[in-house]
């Protein structure tokens, strides 16, 4: 089996200044694509869980240009822009965008995307993401997919695992119904990040933990022998 590698947090493509759909490559995605060893690289944006919004193809395609990388993308909405399964198992590096994870995971099964993505994961394609594009790759985690209240999301691809939280900084109700949902038995243990942290796994481990803004944690979220549960720091890399 090749080498498994899975990139996923909370952070990705950085937004410019001037607008909020005009992205740079993050140092993040710079080093998803590092893990490919390709000199020019195939990636390969997904958008589904933002409903292949056509500002996020314009951003991806303006983050790449002129760049050595041969950027693509798969669209599901209304009918697939390429065959998924020829088109994924080319690719190099599969960044999937933020939006909601239970869309998503309910589109993907309906296009076979859970079996195309694992046999893509299996065969060395480095798959990486952010916020749902990071909890989709998990056993689970939450969600505001259903509106403002966060609930559990439990039927992820199962590639890690974990669960997760993202975005654990930014939104306050984040950490504790991450907790609480792994101290009732709802999530089995698992990570949390901080907006600007992912966490590199190779194969089901923890390989590196890596930031593109200083100051950001992320954190293994367990429950204690004591019967509690226990939040310990993990500090992450600092990407130049």
């Amino acid at each position: 089996m090749a080498e498994r590698h899975i990139v996923a947090g909370s952070a990705g493509f950085e937004d410019t200044d001037r607008n909020p759909y005009q992205w740079r490559l993050g140092p993040v995605v710079r080093y998803a694509l590092s893990l490919s060893g390709a000199q020019r690289p195939k990636l390969c944006w997904i958008g589904t869980a933002h409903g292949d919004n056509m500002l996020g193809l314009r951003a991806l395609y303006g983050a790449t240009s002129g760049e050595p990388i041969e950027a693509s993308h798969l669209q599901l909405f209304g009918m697939p822009n390429v065959d998924p399964e020829r088109h994924l198992l080319s690719q190099d590096v599969i960044w999937v965008h933020g939006g909601s994870v239970v869309n998503l995971l309910a589109v993907w099964r309906a296009h076979g995307l859970d079996r195309i993505l694992r046999t893509a994961w299996e065969q060395g394609v480095v798959l990486a993401g952010i916020s749902a594009g990071s909890i989709c790759w998990h056993a689970g985690g939450n969600t505001d997919s259903f509106g403002p209240n966060l609930v559990a999301v439990t039927d992820g691809l199962g590639l890690l695992p974990f669960s997760t939280s993202v975005h654990y900084d930014s939104e306050p109700g984040r950490r504790p119904h991450f907790q609480a949902l792994i101290a009732d038995g709802t999530l089995p243990p698992g990570y949390a990040t901080d907006d600007g942290v992912a966490i590199h796994y190779r194969g089901t481990g923890v390989g590196e933990v890596i930031a593109d803004t200083s100051g950001k944690l992320a954190y293994r979220v367990f429950m204690s022998a004591c019967g509690g549960v226990v939040e310990e720091p993990l500090h992450p890399r600092l990407l130049a």
